[in-house]
């Protein structure tokens, strides 16, 4: 059995068939014809009424306007303060003729007359009622009287010097003034809050110059009054204090605002501090909405324009300065009064049709709906049983005459109401016709036609229209008929000619009426001016062939700079049918010539110039004429404007003896980058009229450059301006990627739209994501900037990534799915139970076992292999990898970890390679420093060798160090040391010898050895003479360890060059020798390196 509540529920979803085919709601036409009818009636609606919130100047009269029309015309009365008012009694109110608005003579006593009105316009079909007018008079007054002591400060301690105006109404414009009547001049540092007073972050010993004085401007009034002023005195002092930030106001760190949709929303941030604080603005969770917000008061003040629900949430203050910061939050609610998302709309019906009233509203609280019928609540009006209400919906089902009534929708919260009139009239009429009787139409050929059909009925007719009379009804193809009866032809052409007949009808009858179209020839130049340079006292011809229908009389016009030409028999200007002649021309003849036919429908017109030169006509015939770039166009002009698409004609310049080839268009938008010209479109040099493709929601304006075999004109004059109305975004944007760049969050990216590509203001991109490997719900955030970063995220994770540009118009398609990756972390498990194995001189395996996927965290890549020294090279081949090359006798160290990160690493395996055989390479310390490149897949046998590098993947390799050995201990080192040292003696027994002799040593060996650019002279007097060979190293010196050349122990700077080294006036040594030897005999004692074969040849001498 079904329950009471589902057979109600079975009978409101009945009636809610029955009424799903409704009229449409129609508008009664103003025609007189109709307005005429007699059998017309229609219930009162109102046309005009004043603001809900009036405020009146007390000086002037008062005027509460109420128009309303109707069939009859409407009667007025009024409610005040919900009772009901009566003109007549009151000599000061007159209510004019014909309307309901009221004029109150103004006598000194306009308040008496404040208060809550409502209009009532009635006739006998219904009554409509006007929103509830609140009338307030403006009131200025003064200011209380006050004595103001002085203020006494120290200097850079804050202040605030409070303003606290009268409380006015409308409430007064405030500002700050000296004693001269000079505004105070504010910065960041002293500058007015949005109360009115006056902020000192910190005070200077020169704010005390000057008085303060709070003055207040009341608009309606014209009037300004000026507080008493405020005198400061400052204390100074030596060093003024370095303080941290705080907050004047707001107080505290954290307040809330309640603001309504569609207003201003005003933050403010005032802080003390030395030194000046600065503001800085943040919004938690988002990005401040940068298209409508404006930072203002040197940075204190956050004002967002036309403020939506999307803009409530948390605001950050925050004040530093370089000893420290503060921060305030602000908790913004958006709040909003009433508005509408389907407004209830006036309904005409037929007797016994079907209709509803719908009234839906939207708000924060939700409003509620209260239905009213002529002005009274409905709950109390006379039953009626052909309508029933269901809360926002008003359903009428077998209407009959008499029911006609104006219906109410009153939609209210605590921030304010709406209320709409909309008035049901039942009304039986047989089709109307409003348009002229057998109208001749002519259209030109290949364009579109519209033959218009106005009428009118009820129940609303069904429109229909025939060619000639025959056929059924035209609809598709090459016609489209509209709602309101018009036809349109989407390109007529002649066999569309003859007569077509409209015929509207209902249950009450039928009228037609007939439309003849005639399909015309277009009328065009066929020979158009030319441009023209020619000498003065010359003549000049300018042809003009127009070829039009011949059914359609055309006249030819001519004009010089837009300024018509004036002809008569004895002048120097003559025209005929096909051309203009000038004789004689002078340089006043120059300008642009234009020719325009023109017939009943349609026109062309073409332009050319003629420029006159000073040169006779003899001269010029003898002066060659040479090419130049051309000038530039001139005269641009738009027509034929459509969504996206303008008609750009132009009259071309001289083309200085070159043809032009080429028209290059320009175009300059005053939105996103103005003043920057760019290219739009190249067109042939033949063409002076071209159709622009254009974007949506651009403010274009155009120019035009000639191009000839010499170059490019400069510039035309731009074109006006043509702004291009909005759309949706047509464009996906591109470059879409996430990825991370911590191990918790992930990136979004993207590429911004063009700014021909934005369609519409208010762009914004809505980014959307969710977890690839579980079922969720798509996330998404609306932003204007170009990434997005997604905070908190599992380690390395898939998402599916989308987005989608948005603008006032509507939203683009959205982008293909992308899938992104959040942020890796270093890999948490080490590879294990490393080992080598088949080890010998030169070779070996690396082993070890691979490491769990679930502890990589992140792409696995491949791993590293390292003792801590490493170098990059690649190899040619795929595993095995064998590792050659090895350092026999040498002792190595390498542990096993991802390349990707420096994560958790093996632990280290030490091993030691062969001997190898006697004549192998055993340098003292070697490291063999090699990155190898493995692939990733199931590898747990490392076989490495070097080749030349071609793959990428890459294992970190290790250093060899090789046990150090003495080669002093070696029996070929031991024999070579000793031929070397009997070598040396020999040498050293011949100088000795030589030296007895009397025997000179040079200074230089050669007399053109280069010197030293600076000599260095000696403490007696002499100079040291050093050559470039002096510097280089002798031919046996050793390189040390980090790459240095070493000098030989037995180099000369050893035997004469510093120290105590002489010489006699000869250049010869004085007995240094003997000494020095001593000396590196005893320091090479004290050497704790080993010992060196030159020492040991020192030591033999």
């Amino acid at each position: 059995m079904w329950t009471q509540e589902r057979w109600a529920a079975l009978a409101v979803l009945s009636i809610i068939l029955l009424l799903s085919k409704v009229v449409a709601p129609i508008e009664v036409p103003l025609d007189p014809k109709i307005q005429e009818e007699r059998k017309l009636k229609q219930p009162p609606t109102i046309v005009k009424q004043s603001l809900k919130d009036y405020i009146v100047d007390p000086r002037d009269n008062i005027i509460i306007e109420c128009e309303a029309k109707g069939k009859p015309v409407p009667t007025f009365q009024w409610r005040r303060n919900g009772k009901f008012f009566n003109v007549g009694k009151d000599p000061r109110v007159i209510m004019r003729s014909r309307s309901g608005t009221l004029e109150i003579r103004s006598s000194g006593k306009s308040e008496d007359y404040e208060g809550e009105y409502q209009c009532f316009a009635s006739n006998e079909f219904g009554t409509a009622i006007s929103n509830k007018i609140l009338l307030r008079v403006s009131k200025s007054p003064l200011w209380p009287k006050e004595v103001l002591e002085p203020v006494v400060v120290r200097e850079g301690e804050s202040l605030v010097l409070p303003c606290n105006p009268p409380p006015g109404l409308p409430p007064p414009e405030t500002f700050w003034m000296d004693s001269f009547i000079m505004p105070i001049l504010q910065d960041k540092r002293v500058s007015m809050g949005l109360n009115g007073d006056l902020f000192f972050s910190n005070v200077l010993a020169k704010d005390a110059t000057t008085d303060y004085s709070c003055t207040a401007r009341f608009e309606f009034t014209h009037t300004i009054q000026q507080k008493n002023p405020y005198t400061l005195k400052v204390l100074t002092t030596r060093n003024v204090p370095e303080t941290q930030p705080t907050f004047l106001s707001p107080k505290g760190l954290s307040s809330s605002k309640i603001v309504l949709r569609g207003e201003q929303l005003l933050l403010e941030c005032v802080a003390a501090g030395v030194p000046t604080p600065t503001i800085d603005w943040f919004k938690r969770g988002a990005d401040l909405p940068s298209k409508k917000v404006k930072i203002e008061n040197f940075g204190k003040t956050l004002r967002i324009f036309n403020v939506s629900e999307e803009d409530s949430g948390d605001y950050t203050c925050m004040a530093s300065n370089k000893i420290g910061s503060i921060r305030h939050s602000v908790e913004v609610q958006v709040k909003a009064a009433p508005y509408w998302l389907d407004k209830p709309t006036n309904l005409v019906l037929a007797p016994d049709e079907n209709g509803r009233l719908v009234c839906r509203a939207r708000g924060n609280p939700k409003p509620t709906i209260q239905w009213l019928v002529n002005g009274e609540p409905i709950e109390s009006s006379l039953p009626n049983p052909n309508q029933q209400v269901l809360g926002d919906t008003i359903l009428f089902h077998s209407v009959q005459i008499g029911s006609s009534a104006v219906y109410q929708c009153n939609a209210s919260n605590e921030h304010g109401y709406l209320l709409a009139n909309a008035f049901v009239n039942i009304l039986d009429m047989a089709p109307r016709m409003l348009g002229p009787k057998n109208q001749l139409i002519k259209v030109i050929e290949n364009n579109k036609t519209f033959l218009d059909c106005p009428f009118f009925g009820s129940p609303f007719p069904l429109l229909r229209w025939f060619k000639n009379g025959l056929g059924s009804g035209l609809d598709g193809g090459q016609y489209k008929l509209y709602h309101n009866g018009t036809l349109e032809i989407k390109q007529a052409r002649p066999e569309d000619q003859g007569t077509y007949t409209c015929v509207a009808s209902n249950i009450l009858g039928k009228m037609e009426n007939q439309v003849r179209l005639e399909v015309k020839e277009p009328t065009r130049i066929v020979r158009a001016p030319e441009h023209v340079t020619q000498p003065k006292g010359s003549t000049v011809r300018f042809h003009c062939r127009v070829k039009h229908d011949t059914s359609l009389p055309a006249t030819v016009t001519w004009l010089k700079d837009d300024k018509p030409l004036s002809f008569s028999w004895i002048g120097r200007f003559r025209k005929d049918e096909e051309s203009l002649t000038i004789h004689n021309v002078n340089p006043e003849d120059g300008g642009t010539y234009t020719c325009t036919a023109k017939t009943e429908i349609d026109e062309d017109s073409a332009s050319a110039r003629l420029t006159v030169t000073e040169d006779d006509i003899s001269s010029a015939s003898n002066r060659s004429a040479s090419a130049g770039r051309p000038d530039p166009p001139q005269d641009l002009e738009l027509s034929d404007p459509s969504a996206r698409s303008v008609r750009l004609t132009w009259v071309p310049g001289n083309e200085n003896n070159s043809p032009v080839t080429h028209f290059l268009v320009q175009f300059e938008e005053d939105r996103w980058e103005p003043g920057k010209w760019q290219n739009l479109s190249i067109f042939d040099g033949n063409l002076n009229s071209v159709n622009l493709q254009l974007s949506p929601f651009v403010n274009y304006q155009f120019r035009v450059i000639a191009i000839n075999a010499v170059g490019q004109s400069q510039p035309s004059l731009p074109s006006a301006r043509y702004q291009t109305s909005g759309a949706h975004p047509d464009v996906v944007p591109s470059g879409l990627k996430g990825w991370g760049s911590k191990k918790n969050n992930m990136e979004i990216t993207w590429q911004a739209l063009k700014n021909t590509e934005r369609n519409g203001p208010n762009l914004r991109y809505v980014v959307s994501w969710r977890r690839k490997d579980i079922e969720e719900e798509w996330d998404n955030i609306t932003t204007t900037r170009t990434k997005h970063i997604m905070h908190n995220t599992d380690t390395y994770v898939p998402y599916e990534i989308k987005i989608q540009a948005v603008n006032d118009f509507g939203h683009s398609p959205e982008s293909n799915i992308v899938i992104g990756y959040s942020g890796e972390d270093k890999p948490s498990a080490a590879p294990t139970e490393l080992r080598v194995s088949k080890i010998n001189s030169t070779k070996v395996n690396i082993h070890w076992v691979h490491v769990d996927p679930s502890t990589v965290n992140g792409e696995f890549k491949d791993y590293k292999v390292s003792n801590g020294s490493m170098k990059s090279i690649q190899v040619n081949h795929q595993p095995p990898i064998k590792l050659a090359g090895l350092v026999a006798g040498a002792k190595y160290r390498l542990r096993v970890y991802s390349h990707e990160h420096n994560s958790i690493s093996s632990d280290y395996v030490t091993f030691e390679t062969g001997r190898g055989r006697s004549g192998q390479d055993t340098r003292e310390k070697e490291r063999v420093q090699h990155l190898m490149c493995i692939p990733l897949r199931n590898l747990n046998i490392l076989y490495l060798s070097f080749s030349p590098p071609l793959l990428s993947v890459c294992v970190w390799l290790l250093t060899a160090y090789k046990e150090q050995e003495d080669i002093a201990t070696q029996g070929w080192f031991i024999g070579l040391m000793c031929a070397v040292a009997l070598l040396v003696l020999i040498l050293l027994i011949v100088c000795f010898i030589k030296r007895s002799r009397g025997g000179k040593y040079p200074v230089r060996e050669k007399k053109d050895l280069p010197l030293d650019a600076v000599d260095h002279k000696d403490q007696d007097g002499s100079f040291d003479y050093h050559s470039d060979e002096d510097n280089k190293p002798l031919q046996g010196s050793q390189t040390s360890l980090d790459g240095n050349v070493k000098e030989s122990d037995d180099s000369l700077v050893d035997y004469g060059e510093g120290g105590d080294g002489q010489f006699n006036e000869d250049g010869s040594f004085i007995g240094q020798y003997t000494v020095k030897k001593d000396k590196e005999e005893t320091e090479g004692n004290e050497s704790s390196e080993a010992t060196s074969p030159v020492n040991v040849i020192y030591s033999l001498a």
